[in-house]
Formats: C-alpha cells, sequence, structure tokens
C-alpha cells in the first residue's frame, strides 16, 4: 500500500490541472540559475501585507512544491492557501517558495539513495537554497537572517528534506514543519546520521495524519521525535507532535494543518 501511495503521489507531483489562478497580489516570481543543480529553478515570493510601505524586516519560510502552495492553476489536486492564510493572520513573514523538478523531485527532496526509487541529490538541493538561493533572498528583501528566524516547511518528501536540512544546516534553519514526513526513504542511513549526531536545538513541529496510507508514518515520526527529545529537555517545549484523526496524505491535510504550524513555530 506504501509503495502505490508514493508512485501515485510522486507521479501527480509533475502534473498540474488548468484551473483560474487563485495566487493572491502578494505573490510574485523569478528564476534562478542553480550551479548546485545543474539547471535553472522557479521560485515564488510571498511578501505580507503592508511590505512595500515598512521598513521592517520579516523572517523567511523556505517551502518546497511551489507549485502546490500558492495557486490552484499550478497544483495538481489543490492548493495549500498559503498567502489566503497569512493574509487572514496578517502574519508579518516572507515565504520563499521553490519549485519541485518535476520528474527530478524524487532526486532532489531525499538524502539517501533508494535501491528502488533512486534519488539522493538533496545535499545538491540545500546546497542551492543556503548557497545560492537564500543569499539572492537576503540581498533583495528586508529579511532577518539568523536560524532563529529562517524556517523551513515541508510535506511527505519536503517534510523528509526539512528535517534534515535541520541536521545539515542547524545554523542557517532554527524552526522545521515537518508534514507527513517520509522517513521510510533511507530509514538505515537516517538512524545512522542520528546515531552521529551530537546536538539538535531546531525548533519542529511534527505531523501527519492516522490515515495516510503508510502503517509506518506515525510510528517512524514518533522514532524521530524520541530522538530529538534525547537531545534536549522536554521541558523546553521545542517540539510538537500533532496526529489529524482521519488525515490523509494529501493537500487537503496540509492545509488545514498549515496556520496551527506556523503560529506554534512563529
Amino acid at each position: 500500500m506504501k509503495t502505490l501511495v508514493f508512485l501515485v503521489f510522486c507521479l501527480m507531483q509533475s502534473f498540474t490541472f488548468g484551473q483560474a489562478s487563485s495566487a493572491s497580489k502578494n505573490i510574485s516570481t523569478f528564476t534562478i540559475e542553480s550551479p548546485e543543480l545543474k539547471t535553472a529553478k522557479k521560485i515564488w515570493v510571498y511578501l505580507p501585507e503592508g511590505y512595500q510601505t515598512s521598513a521592517q524586516k520579516y523572517p523567511v519560510i523556505y517551502m518546497h512544491d511551489a507549485q502546490n502552495l500558492f495557486d490552484a492553476q499550478t497544483s495538481y489536486v489543490g492548493e495549500w492557501n498559503v498567502d489566503e492564510t497569512l493574509d487572514s493572520l496578517k502574519a508579518k513573514v516572507i515565504v520563499i517558495g521553490i519549485e519541485h523538478g518535476g520528474e527530478k523531485r524524487i532526486d532532489e527532496l531525499t538524502p539517501f539513495k533508494h535501491e528502488k526509487y533512486g534519488g539522493g541529490q538533496a545535499n545538491a538541493y540545500l546546497d542551492f537554497i543556503v548557497n545560492t538561493l537564500k543569499p539572492k533572498i537576503d540581498a533583495t528583501y528586508r529579511t532577518k537572517t539568523k536560524a532563529k528566524n529562517t524556517a523551513m516547511i515541508g510535506s511527505s518528501l519536503g517534510g523528509l528534506v526539512s528535517f534534515y536540512a535541520a541536521l545539515k544546516y542547524p545554523e542557517v534553519f532554527g524552526k522545521i514543519g515537518c508534514f507527513s514526513p517520509s522517513f521510510w526513504f533511507g530509514r538505515k542511513e537516517m538512524n545512522e546520521l542520528l546515531n552521529q549526531t551530537e546536538k539538535f536545538d531546531t525548533k519542529v513541529y511534527f505531523l501527519c495524519g492516522d490515515n495516510e496510507g503508510d502503517a509506518d508514518v506515525i510510528t517512524d515520526m514518533e522514532k524521530i521525535e524520541h530522538w530529538v527529545n534525547t537531545k534536549r529537555c522536554e521541558c523546553k517545549k521545542l517540539n510538537k507532535k500533532v496526529i489529524v484523526k482521519g488525515g490523509q496524505h494529501n493537500e487537503k491535510l496540509w492545509r488545514q494543518s498549515f496556520k496551527k504550524a506556523y503560529l506554534w513555530l512563529f
């Protein structure tokens, strides 16, 4: 069942369906060359209300699968409504959405190579974000650049790579939204990495549904959360676990969960 859900999800991530655009006026896009990935990446930018008339600096959220975040026209089965949600909260935050690479999505969002599905190019993907994209964003927009003001949020493989980013670049990403993480992809290698990691201070919001089609999703997520709790006192309240009753592995779950995750992280 897990294999079927994974294959269908990854296949559908590569396609979009024609609908009217639902992106807000606060959304813009640009394209940037990535020497790390040897390709050009389309980037979506959400600026908060009042950005143009203020002089303040803002925290930044980096998010994956930008096609599904803001616009029904580019999403494949519904968007996350990130812009509408943040507008409704009058949130003072910038969001940077990175479009997935279509057929290269699995490669970009997985830290380790899987014997069946391949992948394993997340180091290059994260290097692109940290060394090429983030400097561009910080130079172009008024951002708060420290780790405590820099978040990464993603779902499925995006949840996996977001958590991995906290391990690889703890000095860059201080907040992580880990939605329906595919921790089964490279489970052995992830465990080896965790065993080598001595310190973990990142704030993490773990979320999944109890009806995702993967019997291991809750178990895997709870094992990672337990590891996090061995690295610091739970009294610090730096991580939160949410399991949504009836929640499935889809945009509906992540859309409905984004608001609470944002409010807890920030």
